[in-house]
């Protein structure tokens, strides 16, 4: 891609995701994951009802009655996105790619994160680490990050969620905002990895689709290619047992997806291409509120 074309396709996801953040997301952004992080304030008398856990044992020792250790939230968080670039994101049927919308869920959370003066890391993932920024503030470092999704060219195009979950665990040692935005399509278990990184993180799938990955179309005998392997496959459209084969695959997935990240304690949202990400992240930041 030209500069000139690339600079200009930066501006515009800018307008719109910001615009978005700015006056929709930011609020219910920080009413969502508010309170997250906690660090240490101050030592004060035991009161009837404090968790004993917080006993400070040095300072009761000296002073021979118990002490409780104070906390207050933590005002700066930290977000990674963890973006999917594998073949299949470069799916769509209805005007939009599912990459260009997962481009614009990533920019809109990474500016309000910015609004909320917060961190914002990025990782991008085939079934290998892709790219690696490490967390930083700054609308700089947001464009950044939106120039990486939009430009970046993965070295395959294969899945593996598992490998990127356990780079994630690996790299972020402190407690993170963590989205993981996907079309969930992977062969790979990842319960394992997924219920590491779930304790330590606060961890939301977001599920980007295309309507004709849930139903195939009965279109008589067509070539198909597998956006992931390369594979050419000469497939009979026409046999309702090829077609109920083929939405089982996709609903053991996606029910993989869904009942694994509740499982973890983890959130999920999923949306449509051609639906409104608006509607449905706003509506998952409500209900956790």
């Amino acid at each position: 891609m030209e500069t000139k074309d690339l600079i200009k396709k930066v501006r515009k996801i800018e307008i719109k995701t910001r615009r978005l953040s700015d006056h929709i997301f930011s609020g219910e952004y920080h009413t969502s994951f508010k309170g997250r992080g906690m660090t240490f304030s101050e030592v004060r008398q035991y009161q009837f009802g404090d968790d004993i856990r917080a006993i400070d044992w040095n300072v009761t020792a000296r002073y021979n009655e118990p002490y409780v250790k104070v906390f207050e939230e933590e005002r700066e968080l930290t977000m990674m996105l963890m973006v999917d670039i594998s073949g299949s994101e470069s799916f769509g049927t209805k005007n939009q790619l599912k990459s260009e919308i997962v481009t614009e869920i990533a920019a809109t959370m990474a500016f309000s994160a910015t609004q909320n003066n917060d961190k914002i890391g990025l990782i991008l993932f085939s079934d290998q680490i892709e790219l690696y920024i490490p967390p930083k503030k700054g609308k700089s470092h947001v464009l950044r990050i939106i120039r990486e999704l939009i430009e970046f060219q993965p070295k395959s195009k294969k899945t593996d969620l598992s490998q990127a979950l356990k780079f994630l665990s690996g790299t972020q040692k402190k407690k993170a905002i963590v989205f993981v935005i996907s079309d969930f399509m992977m062969e790979d278990d990842y319960e394992k990895t997924l219920k590491i990184a779930g304790k330590k993180h606060d961890l939301t799938g977001i599920r980007v689709y295309d309507i004709r990955e849930e139903k195939m179309p009965n279109i008589g005998i067509v070539e198909m290619e597998d956006a992931e392997t390369g594979e050419i496959m000469v497939v009979d459209t026409s046999s309702k047992q090829v077609r109920l084969s083929y939405e089982k695959n996709y609903r053991d997935k996606i029910n993989y997806f869904s009942t694994l990240f509740s499982k973890c304690g983890s959130g999920t949202v999923s949306t449509r291409v051609d639906e409104s990400y608006v509607t449905k992240l706003l509506g998952y930041f409500k209900s956790r509120a």
